[in-house]
């Protein structure tokens, strides 16, 4: 359990990294969409490779890899949907520091179940989350600043967001330290059924936003390095 939340811990640390380099302002607009389009392509490869691809070599039947994604989409957008309208009428930045710990959670669960196998965590995996968070950091950072809230107050927050993902991590890799194929398979294939609703709903969104054609280029070589480091790992 320590090494996957250790892990885990590390994994979500690249969202301080992106609130550090949000006050810098070295990386806006054209960039910032870049590294967004990179990070979302590295996983959508995570999600087809290390996700449901291991969860449809576990499961003894492919139901509970269609009803883990679909119930993992659904958790996402119903949760994602009541944070909104609740966040509606208080402070922006509290909406979006609620949303990325909600995105968080799914990414967090993929460390520890990663473990499970006893062959390390997937390198694939550890980065694509790594590269994902570093935009959301970077571009919630700025929204939580525009909202009124300081640096200090801004590191914090993500700083407790990375210390839930290492708590997340280690607890999901001890509750189903003796789990089955299928449980585990429906687990897999739930966190990629939420990261795929997040990618589509967000990221992806605010990679193309602005109608730049190179964000593209960007998805498909995040894709091919991520593809790359799955078949390495």
């Amino acid at each position: 359990m320590i090494e996957a939340g250790a892990w885990g811990l590390l994994a979500e640390s690249s969202l301080v990294l992106g609130a550090i380099l949000s006050f810098t302002g070295w990386i806006r607009d054209q960039p910032l969409r870049l590294v967004t389009a990179f990070g979302a392509g590295v996983l959508i490869s995570a999600v087809a490779y290390d996700l449901v691809g291991e969860a449809v070599l576990k499961a003894a039947t492919g139901a509970s890899v269609a009803a883990g994604f679909v119930v993992g989409s659904l958790t996402f957008y119903g949760v994602t949907s009541l944070i909104r309208r609740w966040s509606s009428s208080r402070s922006e930045g509290t909406g979006i520091f609620i949303g990325a710990t909600l995105d968080g959670i799914p990414t967090a669960v993929v460390i520890g179940v990663s473990l499970l196998a006893g062959g390390g965590v997937s390198v694939a995996v550890l980065i694509a989350i790594l590269i994902s968070n570093l935009p959301e950091g970077l571009s919630s950072s700025t929204e939580l600043a525009a909202a009124g809230h300081g640096r200090g107050q801004i590191i914090g927050a993500w700083i407790v967001v990375v210390v839930l993902g290492g708590l997340v991590a280690a607890i999901s890799f001890g509750a189903l330290g003796g789990a089955g194929d299928d449980v585990i398979a429906f687990v897999e294939a739930f966190a990629a059924g939420a990261i795929l609703t997040m990618l589509a709903d967000d990221m992806i969104p605010t990679a193309y936003k602005a109608g730049d054609k190179l964000p593209g280029v960007a998805t498909a070589a995040g894709f091919a390095v991520a593809a790359l480091l799955s078949f390495n790992s």
